[in-house]
């Protein structure tokens, strides 16, 4: 008898994990990449005072997804070891922090480089009879084309459904909460959240989409200031990508208004009204196995002389990389921010002109030169020029497995006399990278 409960036991326990495995069926994806890259001169300093760097730096990301019920699925994405190798500092700083505290320092008193395991996004997706949501912290700061997209994580809430050819969406994010936080100053504090708030709509057609982005950003996390102020700006931008037979276009255009400070009945001072414009376009034409084309990319500046406005643009995004040195954000990130990175950072302010060709001599081998030519759309006071730049790139990707690629890949540009800064007898320097990288995914 007793051999007869433990075999029902162990049944039953075998149907219990079985039920358990079987309520959601997991589909496993996700990404690795290892980039290894020479930097001659990174601070774009004049050659008896420059120096090069080499580095390697790496990320694995999971992403599984669980189809819980026809219609519903959970997905969650978790981010691990993105880090340079060997590196034993953060990777945004090396002072300790409240997310980052001393007690979580190594034995030799030096930090670790981010969290060797971060649980970034976890969102539930349903299906109703009026539409699909999404709920929980997922992508965002993405739309229309990659120029001004700062893919990132946001709590958020989207709706979309279907009208006909079209899409609709409506979409709510929490920048800041306030009435909780530990952060010095908002204790007690009521109506200092950040909150943003979209309505958007994308409309398909035979060979392409197109879009329109509302986006109302509410901004109250400055009225604890010493001189409380809050954020009510406007968003509007239109997108368009098409194909006609070999020639494939894209477009972007952002508008920036409303009030950036809005003074909370403070004497005498007077609002920051927002007006500012980016645009982005590019053009592709398919030969055979070959292929070129061009883009530009514009955010404007702010003009100094206007106090009470500012013009600048909403800025190329970090995702929009034309070129491996200017306005690439991967240097910016693993560079350590500085020489051109300082003046790249966000990508405005700029006026970018971008050509490319390339040739795929097999399915698995690409090679493609570009030329790149940069410069502010306008000059900070008393800066000697606009000019960036001028960039040459050259590029060879194989790929091993349909999942594994491997890139190498080198720049060379001429500076700009922009980094000569406010005096032109500073004297600057080219700069040439060199690097490989290999991608998989699966």
């Amino acid at each position: 008898m007793k051999k007869f409960l433990v075999v029902l036991l162990s049944l039953g326990l075998i149907v219990a994990f079985g039920a358990t495995a079987s309520a959601a069926d997991v589909k496993f994806g996700g990404s690795y990449y290892l980039v290894g890259v020479y930097d001659d001169n990174a601070m774009l300093a004049a050659s008896n005072v420059g120096y090069s760097r080499a580095y390697f730096y790496q990320r694995v990301r999971l992403q599984p997804v669980f189809a819980i019920a026809e219609g519903l699925t959970f997905t969650a994405r978790m981010d691990a070891l993105e880090k340079q190798w060997g590196n034993t500092n953060w990777k945004s700083t090396t002072a300790a922090s409240a997310d980052r505290p001393s007690s979580r320092r190594n034995p030799g008193g030096t930090q670790k480089v981010q969290e060797n395991f971060e649980f970034e996004r976890a969102w539930v997706t349903f299906k109703t009879a009026v539409g699909q949501f999404d709920v929980g912290y997922q992508s965002g700061g993405a739309w229309g084309t990659v120029f001004a997209d700062n893919g990132t994580t946001k709590p958020r809430i989207k709706f979309a459904t279907k009208a006909g050819p079209a899409t609709l969406l409506g979409i709510y994010e929490k920048n800041f909460e306030a009435d909780t936080s530990a952060t010095a100053g908002y204790a007690g504090k009521a109506d200092a959240d950040a909150d943003n708030y979209y309505l958007a709509a994308v409309y398909g057609f035979k060979g392409g989409n197109a879009g329109l982005l509302y986006g109302y950003l509410v901004g109250n996390s400055n009225r604890v200031a010493a001189v409380p102020f809050r954020t009510r700006m406007h968003l509007l931008t239109p997108y368009l990508k098409a194909t006609f037979g070999p020639v494939y276009v894209e477009a972007e255009m952002a508008y920036w208004g409303g009030n950036q400070v809005e003074f909370d009945n403070v004497a005498g001072a007077t609002d920051l009204k927002r007006d500012g414009w980016s645009a982005y376009a590019l053009l592709k034409t398919n030969m055979g196995p070959a292929y070129f084309g061009a883009q530009v990319g514009w955010s404007a500046g702010d003009d100094p002389s206007t106090t009470d406005k500012n013009e600048a643009g909403g800025g190329g995004g970090a995702d929009w990389n034309p070129a491996l040195i200017l306005m690439n954000d991967d240097m910016a990130t693993w560079a350590g921010g500085v020489g051109r990175n300082v003046a790249n950072s966000g990508k405005g302010n700029i006026l970018l002109y971008n050509v490319f060709g390339g040739f795929n001599p097999t399915k698995q081998l690409n090679l493609e030169v570009a030329f790149t030519s940069a410069s502010a759309d306008k000059a900070p006071t008393g800066y000697v020029s606009k000019n960036y730049g001028m960039e040459l790139d050259a590029k060879a990707s194989y790929k091993i497995y349909d999942n594994l690629t491997y890139m190498v890949g080198a720049g060379y540009l001429w500076t700009g006399d922009y980094f000569k800064g406010t005096n032109s007898a500073n004297l600057i320097g080219n700069d040439y990278i060199l690097m490989n990288k290999l991608s998989l995914s699966f």
